[in-house]
């Protein structure tokens, strides 16, 4: 198995929900008061006979009109249009945006040959929530053009994708384990996005339930360490793939 880290850039985003493209070299975060800032990265899973991606990231373009995404897919040698399962953790726009491409005024599927996967209740949540972390006009286009496998609760995808629902930081929000018999590779989505916040017990005001996203967090550590999981952080400022350690009841990340 090999996983790849397709990194779309850093953003800050305040109340609006607006991501503004950040460059941390020239740009001053006093600028952008009451604004969090944050890395997107999307990840690229080669199994032995399929591609995988977890999570699609925000969908932004370069100036010829390609999709960012599909820079980076291509970039590590793989052509987009072989992805074959797009696993989504949840649907908020900055994992979600980039499940379809705007281009020349239209809306096309970024990954037409993938099933989509996703938590039923986060399906339907996406289309009944007024919170404008979820964007309708992506759903509408996608319900009538993807292929969708919509999960429920916690199972088995395929002899080697695991899926967990965890709800904390929305309602039903879903992890992804792949084990191909030989590694084991975590995707925690936004309950574990970063490696800092396993090791800080961070609980934060973002979240659906901060307290429990803190516990989820705790436990994935601890499983992490003792069956040597490599984890994978999509907001992560550090590192994007690593491996956890537990000294003294203490997080490592390796």
């Amino acid at each position: 198995m090999q996983v790849f880290t397709l990194q779309e850039g850093s953003y800050s985003v305040d109340a609006s929900k607006k991501f503004i493209p950040f460059d941390p070299t020239k740009d001053d975060p006093k600028d952008r008061p009451a604004s969090l800032f944050i890395h997107v990265q999307p990840f690229l899973v080669k199994l032995e006979n399929s591609l995988v991606l977890f999570d699609t990231g925000l969908g932004y373009s370069n100036e010829q009109g390609q999709l960012h995404l599909h820079e980076n897919i291509k970039k590590m040698g793989f052509d987009p249009d072989d992805i074959e399962m797009v696993l989504m953790s949840h649907l908020h726009f900055d994992h979600s945006g980039g499940m379809v491409h705007h281009h020349d005024g239209k809306m096309e599927l970024s990954f037409p040959h993938a099933t989509y996967v996703m938590q039923q209740g986060e399906w339907e949540t996406a289309f009944s929530s007024k919170s404008s972390s979820y964007h309708t006009e992506i759903f509408d286009f996608v319900q009538r053009n993807a292929q969708l496998q919509l999960v429920e609760g916690t199972g088995q995808l395929t002899n080697e994708i695991s899926f967990e629902l965890t709800g904390a930081h929305c309602p039903y929000h879903q992890v992804f384990l792949i084990d191909d018999g030989e590694d084991k590779v975590f995707f925690g989505g936004d309950v574990l996005p970063e490696p800092e916040e396993l090791i800080r017990k961070f609980i934060a005001k973002y979240d659906y339930d901060g307290r429990k996203a803190m516990e989820l967090r705790d436990e994935f550590g601890r499983k992490a360490a003792a069956e040597n999981w490599k984890c994978l952080f999509y907001h992560s400022k550090s590192k994007t793939q690593a491996f956890i350690e537990l000294e003294d009841d203490k997080f490592k990340i390796v």
